[in-house]
Formats: C-alpha cells, sequence, structure tokens
C-alpha cells in the first residue's frame, strides 16, 4: 500500500440528535446495517466515535456534528445512500445529512478511544507491541485510561492508546487497520491526535 493512496477512505456525514444513550454504538451500527446490508459483511468497516459531551444518564451531540465512516473503496458508493436517512438509536433519532468523501492523510501521532485488549495494563501494552509488529509498524506506544463499552451483556473492554513517532506510511496503514476488535462500534479506529506533550 502506497502513503498517497490508502487502501481504506473516510465518508464524513453531517449528523444530528438531541441526545444519545452512551451505549448507542450498538444500535448505530446495527441501524447503519438495516440502511446499507453491505456494510455488515466486512469486518474491515469502522464507525469513528461520535463526540459527545455527557449530559446525565445521555449524551449531548454538539452542532455541525459528524458521522465518519471508514470503509474500503468498494463501499464508498453504497455509503452514500445513507444521506437523508433517519437512525432509531435506541429511541433516539439520528439524523444524517450530506456526506463527502474524505482521504486519510499520515499523521506521527494517533489516538483512539478504545482499544480491545487485556485487562491488566502490562499485558495490554504487550498485546499493542505484538500487534505493530505484526503490521510492520515501529512507534511509541502511551496507554491511556481503561475503557468500556457494555450493553445488554456485550462489553468491550481495553483502554485508549496513543502511537507516536509514525512514519507518514506506518501512519496510514494503521488508520486503515486499526487494532484489536469492535471496528463496528468504535473501538480500535484511529484519528491524528495533534496536541501532545511531554514525549521523550
Amino acid at each position: 500500500m502506497s502513503a498517497t493512496r490508502p487502501a481504506m477512505m473516510d465518508r464524513v456525514f453531517e449528523a444530528s440528535a438531541e441526545t444519545l444513550p452512551p451505549a448507542y454504538p450498538f444500535a448505530l451500527w446495527a441501524e447503519l446495517v438495516r440502511h446499507v446490508p453491505q456494510l455488515a459483511g466486512d469486518e474491515s468497516v469502522g464507525v469513528l466515535p461520535l463526540r459527545t459531551a455527557e449530559s446525565g444518564a445521555d449524551l449531548l451531540l454538539p452542532r455541525r456534528a459528524k458521522l465518519v465512516l471508514r470503509l474500503p473503496q468498494n463501499l464508498m458508493q453504497a455509503a452514500a445512500a445513507l444521506s437523508g436517512a433517519s437512525l432509531d438509536i435506541a429511541g433516539s433519532t439520528l439524523r444524517l445529512g450530506i456526506s463527502q468523501p474524505r482521504q486519510m492523510q499520515p499523521h506521527p501521532t494517533l489516538h483512539a478511544r478504545l482499544v480491545t485488549g487485556a485487562d491488566d495494563e502490562v499485558a495490554f501494552m504487550e498485546e499493542m507491541r505484538a500487534s505493530l509488529s505484526a503490521m510492520g509498524i515501529e512507534a511509541g506506544l502511551i496507554c491511556g485510561r481503561s475503557a468500556s463499552l457494555v450493553q445488554a451483556g456485550r462489553a468491550l473492554t481495553g483502554y485508549s492508546l496513543v502511537v507516536h513517532d509514525l512514519r507518514p506510511e506506518a501512519s496510514l496503514r494503521l488508520q486503515s487497520a486499526g487494532m484489536g476488535e469492535g471496528r463496528h462500534f468504535g473501538c480500535g479506529i484511529f484519528v491524528p491526535y495533534k496536541v501532545i506533550s511531554g514525549l521523550t
């Protein structure tokens, strides 16, 4: 894979909702598949976590929010059909507006909100180093807080993770492939992390 043509691309939708439940990713994925069944057959499809703010028991979606799907090239057109859709997210309505394709850009520092793995931090970091090595990626790792996504007996657990000192080609490879399980629910998907201090 070349640095200028990654295998995956993002499709970015305008999105609006009043509130969403904390475990919204499960219902969101079910609705995306209901509207575009082709998504279900590809494990590489990723749904980036929405930027939200806590409001009591629910989550608030800011104005000008975006829903971003990370997709292989052959699903980009099918996903465009989601424009204008109203998604039922466990009783809340998420409305999708127009969408645009967006090519990923190489950044030396990437961040994922939740990467699934071992509950123990030391074991988790060993897993992550092994995963990077398997992808042929050399980079630094910073483990963040433990994180989980739980609903009705389903649980995805791990930690937030920063990967830094990435070369351009490796950055695109990591953004395309991700790490761990649960890409459909926003896990293991890396995005640029532009401000980080204290690295040695």
